[in-house]
């Protein structure tokens, strides 16, 4: 599902379901060792994604930890990013310099008050424009599924936290994409401040889906010419 909305040069994995018989790495095992079986499903199945994206990558398969604020920790040379929510589960990577960030939510409206907890009075006059215009879709929902991307696609690059008022978030309803402006100071990229991101988004099988992908453009491949 997630890799429609990711470029091709990043490879996904998705289930919408716990395969029975998972494996972990030994590594893996210890982190969730005291883990509650929701947790235990979503951690376990989530790690078989990220081995099926290694694959495709044409990566061998290694143990993925966490970082200090529960972030993936991928192999040198590969960025990526972990969803997980009831009923799907999903991992994208890349071989690339950059930074990727997914999220995936139910296709719901949030419970009360949280909309107002994690939006600016900007975001939340669009989200009725929004209703009104294109009634029929969980447009708080979504919001808030585009404001977890920009959070996992920020904190590679930055290191540090990013509050949910920390970047404003404009969708555009038709194109199914969203940019995120940043409120704060943004880390370093390609030389330049980056000041916010771009993504895409989907509907479908009762979920919302964000997408995120920040790549360093690959080297153009030189031709040696004809054979003498």
């Amino acid at each position: 599902m997630i890799e429609h909305i990711l470029p091709a040069t990043v490879k996904a994995y998705d289930t919408f379901d716990d395969p029975p018989g998972t494996m972990l790495f030994p590594e893996e095992e210890r982190l969730i060792q005291r883990a509650v079986d929701k947790r235990r499903k979503e951690f376990t199945t989530a790690r078989l994604c990220a081995r099926k994206a290694m694959e495709r990558l044409g990566v061998a398969p290694v143990p993925v930890l966490s970082g200090l604020r529960g972030e993936p920790l991928w192999p040198l040379g590969v960025i990526g990013s972990i969803t997980h929510c009831a009923g799907y589960r999903a991992a994208a990577l890349a071989q690339a310099a950059g930074t990727i960030g997914i999220d995936a939510e139910p296709d719901k409206p949030l419970a009360a008050g949280v909309v107002e907890a994690i939006s600016l009075p900007q975001e939340r006059d669009m989200l009725r424009a929004l209703a009104a215009e294109h009634p029929g879709m969980s447009w708080d929902r979504l919001l808030f599924c585009a404001k977890e991307s920009v959070y996992k696609a920020w904190f590679p690059l930055a290191k540090r936290w990013l509050d949910f008022q920390d970047a404003a978030i404009t969708v555009d309803p038709v194109r199914r994409t969203f940019t995120a402006r940043l409120l704060v100071l943004g880390p370093r990229w390609q030389g330049q401040r980056l000041g916010g991101f771009t993504g895409r988004w989907m509907t479908g099988n009762g979920l919302i889906v964000t997408a995120i992908a920040v790549l360093a453009p690959q080297p153009a491949v030189q031709s040696s010419g004809p054979a003498r």
